[in-house]
């Protein structure tokens, strides 16, 4: 739950337990946030009775693993860089490993995320400093880039503050928003009227549009 990405209430944003925190090699300052991951032990490395065999399961990024430099990369700095390295949620991690194992060899790769319903908006911070996050992204998963307007303002661009949140320093108070966002994947797509008007903050829109690579 909470984690670096900022999602907060991973069964309210959608992430439930499929998601794991990334080594700091991986996670890339928060740009790896909402990155998708098809994860399988990678059975002729690991000992006996580790590996479930051929078993896959689909992981969502949502957390920093920090590094441990006090220890050595090999024996419990599994975060440490450059080590690519998967903290995962209990519940998805023994689809793939036998619970006694602790650490075991995996393979890995990204693969598209495929989420239910559309991209949401949580508007947090006050008038001059909205803070917005964006869940529940398809496709690519994670955010490149974003931009605000209004029906008086040209598009305002938004910098990452930290994981998926990202800033704006306009006063946008008293008008409704509309977004553009562009994913890592390279596909930018526009979100209409996001919030009315008379939005407030800690308030969290649902779109009905989603990316699709």
């Amino acid at each position: 739950m909470g984690g670096a990405c900022g999602y907060g209430n991973l069964y309210s944003t959608g992430y439930g337990t499929s998601n794991a925190a990334l080594s700091s090699a991986m996670f890339n300052n928060g740009v790896s946030c909402g990155q998708c991951f098809q994860i399988t032990c990678d059975y002729q490395s690991s000992p006996p009775n580790t590996c479930r065999q051929g078993a896959s399961v689909i992981i969502t990024a949502t957390n920093l693993c920090p590094p441990n430099y006090a220890l050595d990369s090999n024996n419990g700095g599994w975060c440490n860089p450059p080590r690519a390295h998967f903290d995962m949620a209990q519940p998805s991690w023994i689809q793939i490993g036998i619970y006694a194992a602790g650490i075991i060899p995996v393979n890995y790769q990204r693969v598209p995320c495929s989420k239910q319903g559309g991209v949401r908006f949580t508007i947090a911070g006050k008038n001059y400093f909205e803070l917005v996050l964006i869940t529940n992204v398809g496709g690519s998963g994670s955010v490149q880039a974003v931009w605000v307007k209004t029906a008086t303002t040209a598009q305002v661009a938004l910098s990452r503050n930290w994981g998926a949140n990202w800033q704006c320093l306009a006063g946008l108070v008293g008008q409704a928003l509309t977004f553009g966002v562009t994913t890592t994947g390279g596909q930018t797509l526009v979100f209409p009227n996001v919030a009315p008007a008379n939005w407030g903050f800690s308030q969290s829109f649902i779109t009905n549009i989603q990316f699709s690579y």
